[in-house]
């Protein structure tokens, strides 16, 4: 990455249960907040966490059936605060888990809140083995005059042993 332009990072990420490779474990700190912290250590850019007003539920179970309800409806959930001004960026990373396929609806209200043309839009998620899924192409039709570069899978269960991965994703993009 460029050195002069101005990056954010913003992601979206969940706490509570979630699956790690065949169990559910309870995390305090989302998978996704983690590649993002290594995210934002490797490119020194702003971080800013989308959040619902509404909480998705902390049980592994609940939250799924609540991620799909809403994916099949096609909702955007209220966010939380003020978004950042995406005007002032030049690169956006963006993280978030792959839920159902592609990314939380949460994530598609940030995308539909601001004017992505021209930014670079560096997407990357945390999952247990469902890749990127859909989400990239999905982000393309969202900002089809954004430059969305190829994402960086991160399996959530190792995704404290990613800081490499990351860093080394930024450089060639």
């Amino acid at each position: 990455m460029e050195e002069d332009m101005k990056t954010l990072i913003a992601y979206f990420s969940h706490t509570g249960e979630n699956y790690f490779g065949g169990s559910i474990k309870n995390i305090s700190k989302g998978n996704t907040e983690v590649v993002a912290e290594f995210a934002q250590k490797a490119s020194g850019g702003d971080l800013f966490q989308i959040q619902t007003v509404k909480d998705y539920p902390v049980n592994y179970k609940e939250c799924t059936e609540v991620a799909a309800a809403e994916g099949r409806a096609g909702e955007r959930p209220a966010l939380k605060g003020s978004l950042p001004n995406i005007a002032d960026y030049d690169t956006i990373i963006l993280g978030y888990p792959c839920w159902w396929g592609t990314m939380p609806q949460a994530v598609f209200t940030f995308l539909e809140s601001g004017d992505f043309s021209g930014k670079k839009i560096l997407p990357f998620c945390t999952h247990e083995g469902s890749g990127m899924g859909r989400s990239e192409s999905d982000i393309k039709k969202l900002c089809p005059k954004a430059i969305v570069a190829k994402g960086l899978a991160v399996s959530g269960s190792s995704c404290h042993n990613a800081e490499a991965s990351v860093k080394k994703w930024l450089e060639a993009n």
